[in-house]
């Protein structure tokens, strides 16, 4: 799936596409308007791609204290841009 595509599934789809990984779900849900199903699907795991998602969905709620502690577990330093930049380049990464 390239960028587009996944822009074409946000904007378009009327339930959330078959074959997402758990991140890009949550890319979707958030994009979509619903941050805190976002959050509910990636909050129980612990692997480095979800914290990287988990500190970008905290930057959103603009809890910026664990969003910094969540780009730690992803050994990562907080992003610099806008949120929507940090959105795009998280898709990018994700598909």
């Amino acid at each position: 799936m390239t960028y587009e595509e996944f822009l074409e599934l946000v904007d378009n789809a009327d339930r959330i596409p078959d074959g997402l990984t758990v991140h890009q779900e949550a890319l979707w849900y958030d994009r979509r308007g619903d941050w805190q199903r976002a959050h509910d699907l990636i909050d129980h795991l612990d692997d480095r791609t979800s914290a990287r998602v988990h500190a970008y969905l905290h930057r959103v709620e603009g809890d910026m204290w664990n969003a910094r502690y969540w780009y730690s577990r992803a050994g990562e330093s907080p992003f610099s841009g806008s949120l929507d930049e940090e959105w795009v380049a998280l898709v990018r990464r994700l598909v």
